[in-house]
């Protein structure tokens, strides 16, 4: 032991070693059990992505058998005549562009209100919006239903309609991701250009969008997965009709309706990796934008 002159204390040298070795212990434990979970989370994609080369399924292998690597499933996703699975996937494209460039413009419209303009009852409506949005979902579906049933948006290509207008419906319940994003950027920016003679509508687009990047990919990926993986509320509004399912649907339906799923199952999981492509693409072309949109997003609130 000798005199820290310092800080005028006593220390011990070797406890830094100790300390180090403690650190490498505890990183090491938490690496090994991120490994551990990864694994057990990717293994079931892993197993759906090998499945879909195969065309001989055996439930009992992960590994197809020599012989039976194909690309037939492929192929016949977009040609069979047992289900149309070009329809499904058009139809879910469709309403998900749809739905994520309307959402992407109310959210971030509604998001600017709340954050730059001062109203009566601003703070009670945020909070009203905010204690909605902790129901589920499924709650409203019958309602929602209804409604769609009152206004004749339930039935055939109108039932996609209906299902558009319920999703974007709920924009303004994601307000706060892009409220708080907005809060970072310096008001004194609006207070020049309002003194240029621009109001809040030129402001809004020509000021503040420019400078938003991140955040706008970041809703426009949320607007964009909603409705592409939809498939509780989808069920309902589709009513049986085969033609206007989207994939999550219709994928269940491929699985439930007594095909032979040795035929059906690699057919299945080719879908589902297809089905994967959009949001992986979006998801790693955009993911800087991503992420610090949900940063610059949990700065303020």
């Amino acid at each position: 032991m000798r005199i820290n002159k310092k800080y005028d204390m006593f220390y011990d040298p070797t406890s830094t070693f100790g300390a180090k070795a403690k650190k490498r212990v505890v990183n090491g434990f938490v690496y090994a059990l991120l490994i551990i979970l990864s694994l057990i989370w990717i293994l079931p994609f892993l197993y759906l992505f090998i499945q879909s080369f195969t065309n001989n399924y055996d439930p009992t292998s992960l590994i197809p058998r020599e012989g039976t690597w194909s690309l037939i499933n492929y192929t016949s996703l977009f040609t069979s005549k047992t289900y149309p699975f070009w329809r499904w996937y058009i139809n879910t494209f469709v309403i998900a562009v749809i739905c994520s460039l309307v959402n992407t413009v109310l959210t971030l419209m509604s998001a600017y209100a709340f954050s730059r303009l001062q109203f009566k009852f601003r703070k009670g409506y945020m909070k009203l919006i905010l204690v909605i949005g902790m129901f589920p979902g499924f709650l409203g579906m019958f309602i929602s239903y209804t409604m769609l049933k009152w206004l004749g948006l339930y039935d055939g290509y109108l039932g996609i309609a209906g299902l558009v207008l319920i999703s974007i419906s709920g924009s303004i319940g994601g307000y706060y991701i892009s409220k708080g994003f907005f809060d970072t950027i310096s008001r004194s920016l609006d207070e020049a250009a309002m003194i240029d003679g621009a109001n809040k509508n030129t402001i809004f687009w020509q000021v503040i969008m420019p400078l938003s990047k991140p955040i706008i990919v970041y809703t426009l990926l949320m607007g964009f997965t909603g409705p592409w993986g939809d498939y509780m509320f989808y069920s309902v509004v589709a009513s049986g009709d085969v033609e206007i399912f989207n994939v999550a649907v219709g994928l269940q339906q491929m699985l439930s309706k007594g095909y032979d799923q040795a035929t059906v199952y690699p057919q299945f999981c080719a879908a589902a990796v297809v089905v994967s492509i959009p949001i992986m693409i979006l998801f790693f072309k955009l993911q800087n934008y991503y992420v610090e949109g949900v940063t610059g997003g949990a700065v303020k609130g």
